[in-house]
């Protein structure tokens, strides 16, 4: 059975111009927002002194810098040119290694600390305003200068070597796993930290025993995270002379060794896929592990 409409019915047609305006008015608030957006890109590209015409004309150069990267390779001489592309595997394999370890050991760094301080920063742990306010501008200090600024104070200090990029790591690290964790543990159920404190349990037997279970799994999600994050920071620690492959990329980007480029390239993403895909996995068990406990 079929229901006739009709279209000169007076709710209908009320119906309809409403919606025709709301509509009308989302198109302009579209437009309106699209104007705006061109509007501060304009503006920012005078601000910064970059001339669009500029950039058009010359954008041709990067994909032809890729494509110049690129190694030649043949069906019948496959295993020759990817063994000329790859001359210097031993070498680069020696370097990926060291980029890893800069990126474990200033994660685990890192993480400590985030881990000491963010309980007084948290909101709802911190014994004294005092002190919330001299951690939570600590770590905001940590996290704010960049990596790469850390890391040539550090060579300055320390030399070229590992070191410096794993100190720069390190305290990067501390600010920003700061900041995530003291979210963690505000957002926790206080009952279990009242029921303690209700015993008489001091400020540390409380953390230990009402407040880290409850934040562990994210904890160790979040360092997982992070991780994945350094280890793409530490491949340009080289930059700077702190380590790791980033010193062989600068150095054939700057010598304009194409094909050196592409190949280290090749190396960084696949490791940084193999890592992301790794921690994934890890970090999906410990959520998992938590929702079924």
């Amino acid at each position: 059975m079929t229901l006739a409409i009709d279209r000169n019915d007076p709710t209908i047609l009320a119906h309809a111009e409403l919606y025709r305006r709301e509509m009308g008015a989302k198109r302009l608030r579209t437009l309106l927002g699209a104007v705006i957006f061109i509007v501060c890109v304009w503006l920012a590209a005078l601000g910064s002194e970059v001339d669009p015409g500029k950039f058009i004309a010359n954008a041709w150069r990067f994909p032809k810098y890729i494509l110049e990267t690129m190694p030649t390779l043949r069906l019948q001489s496959f295993g020759a040119d990817m063994a000329e592309w790859y001359w210097g595997i031993k070498g680069w394999l020696k370097l990926l290694w060291q980029t890893l370890l800069i990126a474990y050991v200033g994660t685990i760094l890192g993480v400590v600390g985030g881990f000491l301080l963010c309980f007084a920063a948290a909101a709802n742990l911190g014994k004294t305003s005092w002190l919330r306010f001299a951690t939570r501008r600590f770590l905001e200090f940590c996290r704010t200068v960049p990596e790469i600024v850390f890391a040539l104070i550090f060579v300055i200090a320390f030399g070229l070597g590992p070191l410096p990029g794993v100190l720069a790591i390190a305290i990067h690290t501390m600010g920003a796993m700061g900041k995530l964790f003291s979210e963690v543990v505000e957002n926790i159920d206080m009952k279990p930290v009242d029921g303690l404190t209700a015993t008489g349990a001091g400020w540390w037997q409380t953390i230990r025993f009402a407040v880290v279970p409850q934040v562990l799994s994210n904890f160790a999600s979040y360092a997982l995270l992070r991780f994945e994050i350094n280890v793409r920071g530490a491949s340009i620690m080289g930059f700077v002379g702190a380590g790791g492959i980033g010193q062989d990329l600068i150095e054939a980007i700057r010598k304009f060794y194409f094909t050196d480029v592409s190949a280290i390239l090749l190396l960084i993403i696949v490791t940084v896929m193999l890592i992301d895909y790794g921690t994934e996995r890890l970090r999906h068990a410990l959520l998992s592990l938590e929702h079924r406990s």
